[in-house]
């Protein structure tokens, strides 16, 4: 993740010791839960195992790779966790490389650095780098270290170039190399700025080329199957934050397996436009990110992981807040259906150890609540059940997509950076989603893939703040329209990026700009429009329509908003889609509703689900029968009647349990769970137990409904096995 590894790495790194390898190396393992190899859920931890850590996720991702290293993966492995290596691919520990002791050179002028001069650091001399063809032979060998332990993945996180960085001598030398000119200075003009982002998204897909390929010749040599990932934020976020990154580009490196979707409350709750009002909208903005990430392996094969934190990068917030929007990304991460994997914590010993807010005087500070520890784990353990082929939603009109290309990312540094908070792109997405529509970020770089935009009807395309990177998706989209979809174009035509030199313009040689391009593959002329995105140009069995108008207007004032749905509207007819607005999303996924109320819509009515619920954010795991989805609620329900069965039967728990022998009328569960936490247990069954027993020893704090024949046993979590049993 992003902040938190500056502070938290080196403390953490110094917290691994000896005896905590010892300890953990010395006590029973875990019986092995058979669906383990489906690697459901993981966390990323950078010590060593510890009753803190101890989440029961089928993953433990190992972070760094010092020397510690091969010690902290045995601890984790010894407790009957699958293990991943984790280490930055930007930035690290990696002083070695960066003062000459890995290759007797002085690399310091690889150094990310702005236009002043100044090095960007991620606190200290850990800099953010630009990186040589040594710097991945250097992450190579820290790999290597992982690989002969036995991890059995490796995750490069955060392939990171800063848009403001470019002034590096390390740069200059790598842009003379690439584009055999000399360098420019990226501020001065679109065409700098432009060739600069475009140098730096090569320079790290390079880099994870080289240690992905170090990895596949490993398992040539050994036979064995180490996979690699990417955990990284989503493309909307970095184009925020003023990042450059590789994102779509990463798929066609050899050996890339998938991504983590780094998606959590310090990325979502920055806030975006709506209407004119500024200001967080975290639930929002996260359903957007998780979207975005999904479409980057959409019709790829590949593999992503959704991450949520508990807590966040930010330690001045308190505890309220940290789980309210925990609850919204967790929420908002649910309501992609086509993903059942997820990252359930980074650092999970800040989580269950912190004390918070940290800008408070120490006394004030609190560790976590002990109903929102119960609650995590409940919750953690329901996401790797996750995997369910009935999926039902009930929301707005589906269909409609949002076309985004990793070229914003390209825009955002002077000459003219595009709108700070993103407008031009949160005036397409945000007065659809606010209405109930659950509209998808559509990768335009993947818009070739075989039946990547299958589900899509209608499509929003703008080049202010993005431009196309290749001809070739313009093609697809043509083909697309052509086949029955509606484009709607919403562009004025005055970005100043539309003329740098590229493709569309034939290197700068003509004053073409990419809308026109797209325009005469779709066989329609600007003169067919009346550009108010009320006219409807037929184009083979779909059509075009075109909204002359930067979309940063749709974000700034109600009126912009209005004008864009009245053209979605005529859109979606045209596209024989049934409009639809709700005030909120709920989604069906076997058992389990997901549902999230929305604030700032016109409706009034509030939906209800109806039936027997428990919410799996309530620690008491108490029945509802009727959950009203006002706004700003989020609900994660489990249908007890969808699960109900003659035997009984656990339907949650607050640590993690699996079934163990039991005879006659006695169930056994192998329960553990975050060391000094309260378990919660809900179990289906016709009766009331005769005994309930925690490795032999009575238990008392149980409940027994008849009425709803549920029966909730409660007791003190520990890092260690026991023997759970019922008696009925």
């Amino acid at each position: 993740m992003f902040l938190n590894s500056k502070t938290l790495l080196p403390v953490l790194a110094a917290l691994v010791s000896a005896s905590s390898v010892e300890a953990a190396t010395n006590a029973p393992a875990f019986p092995t839960d058979p669906a383990q190899v489906l690697e459901r859920t993981s966390f990323q931890t950078s010590k060593a195992w510890s009753p803190l850590g101890n989440l029961r996720s089928d993953v433990a991702m190992v972070y760094g790779i010092d020397s510690s290293l091969p010690d902290r993966v045995k601890s984790w492995r010894d407790r009957g966790y699958r293990v991943h290596l984790m280490t930055g691919v930007s930035w690290g520990q990696y002083q070695d490389y960066l003062y000459g002791r890995f290759d007797g050179t002085n690399h310091v002028d690889n150094a990310q650095t702005d236009r002043y001069g100044k090095k960007i650091s991620h606190g200290g001399d850990v800099y953010y780098m630009c990186p040589a063809e040594n710097y991945g032979e250097y992450l190579s060998v820290g790999v290597q270290r992982g690989l002969d332990a036995g991890v059995e993945a490796v995750h490069l996180e955060e392939p990171e170039f800063w848009a403001r960085a470019g002034y590096s001598e390390g740069f200059k030398r790598e842009w003379q190399s690439y584009y055999h000119e000399p360098w420019q200075a990226p501020h001065e003009s679109v065409d700098g700025q432009w060739k600069a982002s475009k140098l730096k998204y090569f320079l790290y897909r390079r880099a994870l080329q080289q240690v992905f390929r170090h990895v596949q010749e490993y398992n040539q040599k050994t036979g064995r199957q180490v996979k690699c990932y990417v955990p990284t934020h989503s493309l909307i976020n970095y184009a925020h934050w003023c990042i450059v990154s590789p994102q779509s580009s990463l798929a066609t490196i050899d050996g890339c397996d998938g991504y983590i979707a780094q998606v959590w409350t310090g990325t979502s709750r920055t806030p975006n436009h709506f209407q004119g009002n500024r200001k967080e909208r975290t639930f929002e903005t996260a359903f957007l990110e998780y979207g975005a990430m999904q479409n980057l392996v959409r019709s790829t094969g590949r593999t992503v992981w959704y991450l949520n934190d508990p807590v966040e990068d930010n330690p001045r917030h308190d505890w309220t807040d940290y789980r309210n929007n925990w609850e919204s990304t967790l929420t908002a991460s649910l309501l992609q259906p086509e993903v059942w994997r997820y990252e359930v914590s980074p650092w999970p010993e800040r989580v269950f150890g912190g004390t918070y807010p940290q800008d408070a005087p120490k006394e004030q500070r609190k560790g976590i609540p002990p109903e929102y520890g119960t609650e995590l784990q409940v919750v953690m353990n329901a996401l790797g059940n996750m995997k369910q082929a009935t999926v039902q939603w009930d929301a707005g009109t589906r269909g409609i997509g949002v076309l985004i290309s990793d070229s914003m990312m390209f825009q955002r540094e002077q000459p003219t950076p595009s709108d700070p908070n993103m407008a031009q792109l949160y005036g397409q997405l945000l007065p659809l989603l606010k209405r109930g529509l659950p509209v998808t970020p559509v990768q335009l770089e993947n818009v070739g893939l075989r039946n990547f935009l299958a589900d899509q009807r209608v499509l929003l395309l703008t080049y202010q703040g993005q431009k196309p990177l290749t001809a070739n998706v313009h093609e697809a989209l043509a083909q697309w329209v052509k086949q029955g979809g509606v484009l709607v174009m919403l562009d004025d035509d005055k970005d100043p990026y539309n003329h740098v030199r590229e493709w569309w313009n034939n290197d700068g040689k003509t004053g073409r700009i990419p809308r026109q391009d797209l325009f005469e593959r779709l066989g329609v002329a600007d003169s067919s429009f009346n550009q108010d995105g009320t006219s409807v140009v037929k184009v083979g069995q779909g059509a075009v329509l075109w909204l002359c108008e930067n979309p940063v207007r749709f974000a700034l004032t109600k009126e912009g908003d209005g004008r864009l749905v009245a053209a979605l509207k005529v859109a979606a007819q045209r596209a024989g889609l049934d409009w639809q607005e709700r005030n909120y999303l709920a989604l069906k996924r076997g058992p389990y509703w997901i549902g999230a109320g929305l604030d700032e819509t016109d409706l009034s009515t509030t939906k209800s689900i109806s039936g027997r619920f428990v919410n799996l954010f309530d620690p008491e795991l108490k029945v509802q029968r009727s959950v009203p989805l006002n706004p700003g609620t989020r609900v994660f329900l489990l249908d007890i009647d969808a699960v109900k069965t003659s035997t009984p039967r656990l339907l949650a728990a607050g640590c993690k349990a699996l079934p163990a022998a039991g005879k006659g009328d006695t169930r056994s569960w192998t329960v553990e769970g975050v060391g000094n936490t309260q378990a919660i247990l809900l179990f289906s069954a016709k009766r009331a137990p005769r005994s309930v027993t925690l490795d032999g020893q009575p238990l008392t704090t149980l409940a027994f409904e008849d009425k709803e024949g549920l029966l909730r046993v409660r007791f003190p979590n520990e890092a260690s096995p026991r023997t759970l049993s019922i008696e009925f």
